[in-house]
């Protein structure tokens, strides 16, 4: 879907009808933030917050995801797009996720192997000294990709307002974290906590 369009749509319709992003952010019980990160297209509103959003512009959900007043003869055809852009993104999400999880498994197993064969094989120390910096450089690059693709593939939900967001490279890799779960600052309500990662929108 295109954010930039979505984001203008929804600044273009509320400026339309005189209210301001705070305005919106109070009624819809968010912060104004959330809302600027729309219109700046940072970010979709997640799907709770979506005919909230809809009923307080006046606008269809369809006229949302579209970016644009849907006409009427359009409805059907619009409606089967965006379903099908959203099916598409969440399948996109799977994909990093299973790629993120083959990369942890991929880069443990060379890792493991290059330790074990530093370890037990006789070579030279300069050679032995080589494996285990090759063993680091591994290890740093496949986390790497691995923490890319995660945080790529879906969202974090808030435990405290449930607002979905992806969090920056720099909290995503400060945070600690569990299999599902990582210590986040919402950028909506401001509050830490264990925010889980859903792939799903």
């Amino acid at each position: 879907m295109d954010q930039i369009k979505i984001g203008s749509f929804i600044a273009e319709v509320r400026k339309s009808k005189g209210i301001t992003q705070r305005q919106l952010a109070d009624r819809m019980e968010i912060s104004d933030k959330t809302v600027s990160k729309w219109e700046r297209g940072k970010g979709l509103p997640e799907v709770s917050l979506m005919l909230p959003l809809c009923r307080e512009l006046e606008i269809t959900v369809n006229d949302l995801l579209t970016g644009e007043k849907v006409a009427p003869a359009e409805y059907q055809q619009k409606a089967e797009e965006n379903m099908m852009n959203l099916i598409r993104e969440n399948q996109e999400n799977r994909k990093r996720a299973i790629l993120s999880a083959i990369c942890v498994v991929i880069t443990i197993i060379a890792v493991c192997s290059l330790v074990v064969i530093s370890a037990y094989i006789e070579m030279p120390v300069a050679v032995r000294v080589v494996l285990v910096l090759l063993a680091v450089a591994v290890s740093v690059v496949g986390v790497g990709a691995a923490a890319v693709l995660e945080r790529e593939a879906g969202h974090f939900e808030c435990p405290h307002c449930k607002h979905l967001f992806v969090p920056t490279m720099g909290e995503y890799v400060k945070g600690y974290h569990t299999l599902t779960k990582r210590h986040l600052t919402c950028p909506s309500c401001g509050k830490t906590g264990m925010c889980r990662h859903r792939i799903v929108r």
